[in-house]
């Protein structure tokens, strides 16, 4: 018994010590990958602050140096100037982009993954199957056929050409799916007792309890749209309709850099995505962990 109870007490003390080594690592990892994520931000805030030419003599860093700290990045970038001017241009045609891929794309894949999970019909796997199949598909192999097919159709240098493509998403359909798969389907049969059309039980009665995902894939939706670069770049073509990031990026130029702008309007670029985050995350999480596996 005695020897029982030592091994016994030797084993909880071995697990006890590789319980805290495994948190000390781990506390360690998510620590360092925690400053990789935000030393950007950081950094790039501090740089916001200082002119131009000290970002190129200093570069990228979090020294604190307030005697070349100033707001004169801000003041003219909210100025009466041109440059201001462009970049809320850009500002708001990103607004736009974005708010209408937003809407568009959560209501067209909540009525899509709707019908693959409420339902029974033929060939209902297989749809979802194809639909699974496109997110193995990576964008860029689908670039050259999709600006063929803008052209043709004559979406070039238009907002549509830009939204329409990823306005039906693979993954939030299979998203709003799995969060879906979750619901009590009985919520339907009691709809329709109640002599609610399939339209209403859709909107009125499955719809509100699927705030959650919605709140998850607003956040993901947006942040995609807002940062986008690559195709709104190749679809537009005039100045005046392109995106910020895209207006941005036309400030580094062979014949000189705008930093001021660029550093600052980047920091004030963050805005509108940490308020969507803001606005929705008390669903977040629920919405994200919910819709993971279930299925």
């Amino acid at each position: 018994m005695a020897q029982t109870s030592s091994v016994t007490a030797n084993e909880t003390m071995g697990m006890m010590a590789k319980r805290r080594i495994l948190t000390f690592v781990s506390t360690a990892f998510f620590a360092v990958l925690s400053f990789i994520i935000v030393f950007p931000l950081l950094a790039g805030l501090i740089a916001s602050f200082r002119p131009g030419t000290e970002l190129i003599r200093r570069g990228l860093s979090v020294d604190l140096d307030f005697s070349t700290m100033t707001l004169a990045n801000y003041k003219y970038l909210f100025g009466n100037n041109a440059d201001g001017q462009r970049y809320f241009m850009w500002y708001k045609n990103s607004l736009i982009l974005t708010a209408i891929s937003v809407v568009g794309t959560l209501f067209i894949c909540y009525v899509v993954a709707y019908g693959l999970t409420m339902y029974n019909y033929r060939l209902k796997n297989f749809l979802f199957f194809l639909v699974i199949a496109t997110m193995m598909v990576p964008f860029e192999i689908l670039i050259l056929p999709l600006y063929k097919e803008m052209i043709t159709i004559g979406l070039i240098d238009t907002m549509a050409g830009v939204v329409l493509p990823g306005i039906c998403g693979a993954s939030t359909i299979f998203f709003f799916r799995q969060y879906m798969t979750g619901l009590p389907k009985e919520l339907l049969d009691a709809g329709r007792i109640d002599g609610a059309t399939e339209y209403g039980i859709c909107f009125k009665i499955m719809l509100p309890i699927t705030k959650p995902a919605f709140a998850a894939m607003s956040i993901l939706t947006a942040m995609g749209a807002w940062n986008n670069v690559l195709w709104p770049m190749l679809v537009f073509r005039s100045a005046d309709k392109f995106t910020l990031p895209i207006g941005l990026n036309t400030l580094l130029t062979p014949y000189g850099n705008n930093y001021d702008v660029l550093i600052a309007g980047s920091i004030f670029g963050i805005i509108p995505v940490f308020i969507v985050f803001l606005c929705f995350q008390s669903y977040f999480i629920e919405g994200m962990t919910a819709g993971a596996v279930k299925g």
